[in-house]
Formats: structure tokens, C-alpha cells, sequence
């Protein structure tokens, strides 16, 4: 009777699902592998600029310079500043772009 009891613990289905959980845990690590050494992440290189939601009211700028990360967050407001008037670029018939400063 305990040989009929050890072929029976060979059939288990608990034994099946843990190697598939073994299995998806070596995909997992592997996946993540291959992400983190993909040549276009951009937090891979030193010094990064991403723009998140450009040109909506909740724009966000991150800068990466080396190990500094700086955010720059919109307050949604157009032509607020405190720059002075540099000079004045005008368009010409050809599409090119004339600065002419003051």
C-alpha cells in the first residue's frame, strides 16, 4: 500500500502550479532585466528632459542632470513673465525666420 501512496503524491497538482509560478518569477526577472538595460529609457542617460502632457493646462517639465531631477509644473497661464523685450522675429515669403534685435 505505500507504493500505491508514493505514486500518488507523484500526480499532485499543487507540484504543477508551483513550477508555473517558478516559471512566471524567471520571466518576471528577466523582463525587467531587459527594461532596465534598454538603450531608450530615458533615466538610463545622464542628462534627460521629458515633457508630460505638453501644451495642456497640467504640463510638467522634468529635468535629469546627472543624479538631480528638477520638476517644473504649469500654472496654466499664457504671457506671464518677467522677461524685458529681446527683439522681434519676423517670417519671411521663403518660411525662414528673421531675429532683428532692438
Amino acid at each position: 500500500m505505500s507504493r500505491r501512496f508514493l505514486e500518488h503524491e507523484d500526480d499532485d497538482p499543487i507540484l504543477s502550479v508551483v513550477n508555473l509560478i517558478d516559471l512566471f518569477l524567471v520571466i518576471t526577472v528577466i523582463l525587467l532585466i531587459i527594461i532596465v538595460r534598454n538603450p531608450l529609457n530615458p533615466f538610463a542617460s545622464d542628462n534627460v528632459v521629458i515633457v508630460e502632457n505638453p501644451g495642456e493646462d497640467d504640463m510638467r517639465i522634468t529635468i535629469k542632470n546627472g543624479e538631480e531631477l528638477t520638476r517644473y509644473e504649469s500654472s496654466g497661464e499664457m504671457g506671464e513673465g518677467q522677461g524685458t523685450k529681446a527683439g522681434v522675429t519676423s517670417r519671411l515669403p521663403d518660411g525662414k525666420m528673421v531675429y532683428v534685435p532692438e
